[in-house]
């Protein structure tokens, strides 16, 4: 699979896996691999709303910020993975959702909370745009952008989190085989790990299965 850089953004170009990634400069790593707080966006990142690609339709869900810096104090490497049907429905464009992403980005920079990379897949299979009407290995349930992430940032999928609020998240985080899945909301979901109400209460579970998984921290 190959990429080219827009920026500080980059989009993957391969037709059979298309979707756009955002990282940050990660440089030389040593050879080891790492926990992840994986966060679906809408309904997670931000409230839901329809076209959340503005200033004005988007506003931060409550507790992400303390979220997202609790994980990055912790050792996890924080990314979105998301569904934006909206560029196959003609809602908005690429361009348009890779800028806005830049000031999301931006946002969570200036509260001391890092993200490490943002996950997109624009496809629907009854979208209008006929470029990405068709389903993908990178649409959420399935577990295209989750394995991409982890290759990318050298995730241990295993010792990682991911919170949504759907079904098709879990699904995707399950076939991925991340360690602890997280539903936020009041529905229920039978291949959820938990169900919570806020996000923060998944703060101290942070901490105790970062400490306890395989004994020790790392």
């Amino acid at each position: 699979m190959t990429a080219a850089a827009i920026g500080g953004m980059s989009r993957f170009a391969d037709p059979e896996c298309r979707g756009m990634l955002w990282h940050e400069p990660i440089g030389e790593r040593p050879a080891m691999s790492y926990p992840a707080l994986l966060l679906d966006r809408d309904g997670v990142v931000n409230v839901d709303r329809r076209q959340a690609v503005t200033h004005r339709d988007f506003r931060f869900m409550d507790g992400i910020f303390p979220l997202v810096r609790h994980a990055v104090d912790l050792g996890y490497r924080v990314a979105i993975i998301t569904n934006q049907a909206g560029i196959a429905e003609g809602d908005f464009t690429e361009a348009e959702f890779l800028c806005f992403t830049e000031w999301m980005i931006a946002a969570f920079r200036a509260e001391g909370a890092p993200i490490a990379a943002v996950y997109c897949s624009p496809f629907h299979p009854d979208g209008r745009v006929a470029a990405y009407r068709r389903d993908s290995f990178w649409r959420k349930p399935a577990p295209g952008m989750i394995l991409e992430a982890a290759r990318e940032l050298e995730l241990d999928l295993r010792r990682s989190v991911f919170i949504g609020d759907r079904p098709t998240d879990i699904q995707a985080a399950a076939k991925a085989g991340v360690g602890r899945k997280i539903l936020l909301g009041e529905g229920s979901d039978p291949v959820a790990d938990l169900t919570v109400g806020h996000l923060s209460e998944v703060r101290g579970l942070l901490t105790g299965w970062r400490c306890c998984r395989r004994g020790s921290p790392r």
